[in-house]
């Protein structure tokens, strides 16, 4: 058997230097990184690992070595890369045509012959035609078709983007276009088409890193339509943070705002706590707490912002502190006895 990498001194090993283990360093890092980020349960480990041994013994690879797996997988990790083959594939299924043999796949599994770019890119380009007379459910059909002739095609799955999103149909627009940048990331209408998708799905924040994406890769700070995508993404993504920024304030405010003795004293049609008694003033303060219904009450009201906006928005309540604010506070006494407030 093979140690691996664990505890003690470190094994020196060769690089993979074949696909079959490059792909088997893959798989071992697929499977240690599905325990550490919680898609398989942490009672799963030791099978994991003999999982994982099994593999690189077989393989010859050192999952540990850290340079190799990167060399094997660079930037992405298998599922990112296999993600990208299920969209590819699915670019591929013809969605109805009128020639279910043109729509057929190539034989074998190596690249399209030349007569087979060729058929492709006359149907890409009948596609075009479709386009522009509006015909986006032929045109859809004939993208699809060139893409069965030339699988994986950057250019012509941008094409079927952009006929998907006139046609409304936005999520696969959104699934063409990233399977196009995924291809070929330097094919900026792709980037452009995949912005304009997310965009109407509602992903402002996803639509303005696509369009600067398109920018980077196109140079110069962009073309004056990625830019102009840019900025409409970004207008929305600032409206939406400040649109969220007064929700949480309104919310902040409605959970903890509690009202003051003021507010209670504008109820009855009072000017506010610092002034004196008089025509529609409010009485001495200390004099109306000394009352243990007005005190009990207003305790009450304090503590429950509900109840006191509900107070406030009584229209009994209203008439009543109109008329109290033309002639000046009642007696509390026979303010608190009024049948009004008693029943509120």
């Amino acid at each position: 058997m093979i140690p691996l990498r664990r505890k003690g001194p470190v094994l020196t090993r060769p690089q993979a230097s074949t696909s079959k283990q490059r792909l088997a360093l893959a798989v071992c890092d697929f499977l240690s990184t599905s325990l550490t980020d919680g898609t398989l349960p942490a009672d799963d480990k030791d099978s994991i690992d003999v999982a994982i041994q099994c593999i690189a013994e077989s393989f010859k690879v050192d999952p540990a070595d850290r340079a190799a797996v990167s060399e094997a997988v660079g930037d992405q990790n298998l599922l990112k890369i296999y993600g990208v083959y299920e969209k590819l594939r699915n670019t591929t299924k013809p969605v109805g045509g009128p020639s279910s043999a043109s729509a057929a796949p190539p034989p074998g599994e190596g690249a399209p012959t030349e007569e087979q770019k060729k058929e492709a890119e006359s149907l890409k380009s009948k596609g075009n035609a479709a386009m522009a007379q509006k015909d986006y459910p032929s045109a859809i059909d004939l993208y699809t078709r060139a893409l069965a002739l030339y699988p994986g095609n950057a250019i012509f799955l941008s094409n079927r983007a952009a006929a998907h999103s006139a046609a409304k149909d936005h999520e696969s627009a959104k699934a063409d276009a990233e399977a196009a940048v995924a291809v070929d990331p330097a094919y900026t209408k792709a980037w452009s088409r995949l912005g304009l998708a997310k965009f109407a799905l509602g992903d402002a924040k996803g639509s303005m890193e696509a369009y600067k994406k398109g920018i980077e890769y196109e140079g110069n700070g962009g073309s004056d339509a990625m830019k102009k995508g840019f900025e409409t993404a970004r207008r929305r993504v600032d409206e939406l943070e400040q649109d969220e920024a007064t929700a949480t304030e309104a919310t902040r405010a409605a959970g903890t705002g509690t009202p003051s003795l003021g507010d209670l004293a504008g109820m009855f049609g009072g000017g506010g706590a610092g002034r004196g008694a008089g025509p529609g003033g409010v009485p001495d303060l200390s004099s109306i707490m000394s009352n243990p219904m007005f005190a009990s009450m207003a305790q009450n009201l304090m503590s429950n912002p509900d109840l006191m906006s509900n107070l406030m928005s009584n229209p009994r309540l209203r008439e009543m502190a109109n008329q109290f604010g033309g002639g000046g506070m009642p007696d509390l006494s026979a303010l608190m006895s009024d049948p009004n407030i008693a029943d509120m």
